[in-house]
């Protein structure tokens, strides 16, 4: 991605967001919108670690496709599967068919209902930035980084506690799509409203 802003249509984007429909509307309405889910905070780690090495182009293309064949991304579904649920997704042609991921994916759901018991998946990472949003105002998308020194430290720890393929540069793309960090462009039309969103958590006053 580099630091152009798309202007087709009058509005302002971060350049990833075109010119594909589907990303400008994942641009539009998802990608930096702070999510508080757990299970959904949980489907987009696992879409991101399928990303590596791809493009997420291809990952929102498939998204539905990965739905189904996941059983609705239900954490703890996927936890009790083995080797014939592998087997049988590294034969579907409507995902990534990536045996390393998808053995990853099954772990991380067992790594995520511990998690999940303990404390919340949703508390586990929000916790890193102090359960409201990071909001560093990039001007440019060539200040942006592909991993950060928070980024390591939550990849790390995500390591110790089962997570797979979720090294810093995974981790950092999975925070800004999930809004822990805002980093649509100052200059894009999407960054002050969803700066506003994370003005509103479910931990203001914590």
């Amino acid at each position: 991605m580099s630091g152009q802003i798309a202007e087709e249509d009058g509005l302002c984007r971060c350049d990833w967001a075109g010119p594909e429909p589907i990303y400008r509307a994942y641009h539009d309405t998802e990608w930096g919108v702070p999510e508080y889910n757990s299970r959904a905070l949980w489907e987009k780690l696992i879409l991101d670690g399928f990303q590596a090495g791809l493009s997420w182009l291809t990952i929102l293309k498939k998204r539905e496709n990965f739905r189904a064949a996941f059983d609705g991304f239900d954490p703890r579904t996927i936890a009790g599967w083995g080797s014939d649920e592998v087997d049988r997704l590294v034969q579907d042609t409507g995902i990534i068919r990536h045996r390393g991921k998808i053995e990853a994916a099954i772990s991380n759901a067992r790594a995520w209902c511990r998690i999940e018991d303990r404390e919340g998946f949703d508390i586990y990472m929000w916790r890193y930035v102090d359960f409201a949003p990071l909001q560093p105002a990039y001007a440019s998308q060539t200040l942006v980084p592909p991993s950060t020194d928070l980024s390591t430290r939550i990849s790390k720890d995500m390591k110790k506690d089962g997570f797979k393929f979720c090294g810093p540069t995974i981790v950092y793309a999975w925070m800004e799509a999930c809004g822990l960090v805002n980093d649509h462009l100052t200059t894009c039309h999407r960054h002050a409203a969803v700066a506003q969103m994370g003005t509103h958590t479910p931990w203001n006053g914590r």
